[in-house]
């Protein structure tokens, strides 16, 4: 297990989530597999995959993943003031109609499991077919990761933040 916890070290640092999850190695080896595919390998601009993650942090109250992905949301080019502005949703002034868009697919996947049809074509009109696929597994993935990490109660590194308000 130190092996694989060594080669999952963010900037020489062992994250919280890794190590609490590898205490399952069979699981922990698949998952990461799938969660890198959509973190560095998917097909989704940078900024509209974040804008998914930190929906869905928001929307499952998933302090862990919010503070990560909040750092990963600067990096994908997000400024601080519309990381923010994700937690006031997709009728929040200042969002462009595709922005607003990915927020209500995130939200319509937490409350009903689907994304309503007028959302699915305005998606349509800007992803291809493998693009809307990822959007449905990563707001999952997201809900998997928030849902676990929220029952294990996996704390937050020192200084990264929460969620808003």
């Amino acid at each position: 297990m130190a092996e694989l916890l060594a080669a999952l070290q963010v900037h020489g640092a062992e994250l919280n989530i890794f190590a609490t999850l590898a205490r399952h190695p069979r699981l922990f080896k698949r998952w990461s597999a799938f969660g890198g595919t959509l973190l560095y390998g998917g097909e989704l601009p940078e900024r509209d995959r974040e804008l998914l993650i930190l929906r869905t942090a928001w929307n499952c109250r998933a302090d862990y993943e919010w503070g990560q992905h909040a750092r990963i949301a600067r990096a994908a080019g997000l400024s601080d003031e519309e990381i923010a502005r994700v937690a006031t949703g997709p009728g929040e002034p200042g969002w462009d109609p595709l922005e607003a868009t990915l927020l209500q697919a995130a939200d319509e996947l937490h409350r009903h499991a689907v994304i309503s049809d007028a959302t699915w074509a305005a998606l349509a009109e800007r992803y291809d077919e493998r693009q809307l696929i990822e959007v449905c597994m990563l707001v999952g993935q997201y809900h998997l990761v928030a849902f676990t990490l929220n029952s294990l109660r996996v704390e937050r590194e020192p200084g990264v933040e929460g969620l808003p308000g």
